[in-house]
């Protein structure tokens, strides 16, 4: 069953158009990451709005789209992610660009000796409290 989910989800992403009848998704605006810097063992969870970039290290990575599934349906995320890298006196190095799940991520994983990036999950943004009445 969790196969199928998975497959069904995968094609959601990969073929929108044909897919979203079969497995209903939810975008999000904002991406769970979580980004490990292998050298000095630092690990640091990343929220990153779509369409923002965001710089980890020497990399700079961009999200173009959060999904999840509906509660009723067993519980996938999946981001569609550009990572780039920038060394200083060189040009920008393009390292990454796909889907990546989080209920697999050896699926689609980032290939660096330094840093290791996975999705965690999708969010809604933050609901500002309104202000109090005078």
């Amino acid at each position: 069953m969790m196969r199928k989910t998975l497959c069904c989800f995968l094609l959601a992403c990969l073929c929108p158009a044909h897919a979203f009848a079969a497995v209903p998704v939810e975008e999000r605006p904002i991406a769970l990451l979580r980004a490990l810097d292998k050298v000095t063992a630092r690990v640091e969870a990343l929220e990153i709005t779509v369409g923002e970039p965001l710089k980890f290290g020497t990399l700079m990575i961009t999200v173009k789209n959060c999904r999840v599934t509906p509660p009723e349906d067993p519980p996938e995320a999946a981001a569609f992610l550009s990572i780039s890298e920038f060394k200083p006196g060189e040009s920008e190095m393009g390292l990454f660009k796909g889907w990546m799940f989080a209920s697999s991520p050896a699926l689609s994983a980032l290939e660096h000796p330094v840093y290791d990036i996975w999705v965690i999950g999708c969010k809604a943004a933050a609901v500002s409290a309104p202000a109090p009445a005078q």
